[in-house]
């Protein structure tokens, strides 16, 4: 094979490689892009979930102090169900035990979820009073 005609069949080969590149960058960022949005989706549901701890428990203990001060059950709810309002939450449950103590179950919306996942929430119940 002449000289001409090895450099005519190498720039060949080279044509057909043109653009593969482009193709392996795109579908990088794409599952990059994918795994962002995985991680924005789980971050959101984790602070939900600690938002629900968090004001389950300062809501138990609202309603605790209330019963400890001799308040009605009733009152110790409302304190309860304020103390969760203003941490971003919402109140499904409270009771007061024979014993003194407050139970309160309460749900926070996930802020960002996946659109086919629908609207999320994370749950949580507290318990503060008297040691059983």
């Amino acid at each position: 094979m002449s000289k001409a005609a090895r450099r005519l069949e190498h720039r060949r080969a080279r044509r057909a490689d043109d653009g593969s590149m482009t193709v392996v960058v795109v579908a990088s960022l794409g599952v990059i892009g994918l795994a962002l949005v995985a991680a924005l989706a789980v971050t959101s549901a984790v602070i939900a979930a600690h938002r629900a701890r968090a004001s389950a428990d300062l809501g138990a203990l609202a309603g605790a102090i209330e019963v400890a001060r001799g308040a009605d059950p009733a009152v110790a709810c409302v304190r309860s169900a304020q103390v969760v309002r203003r941490n971003a939450a919402t109140m499904s449950g409270c009771r007061v035990e024979p014993d003194g103590s407050v139970v309160v179950v309460v749900s926070a919306s996930v802020s960002w979820t996946l659109p086919a996942a629908g609207p999320l929430t994370a749950k949580a119940r507290a318990r503060a009073g008297p040691s059983p």
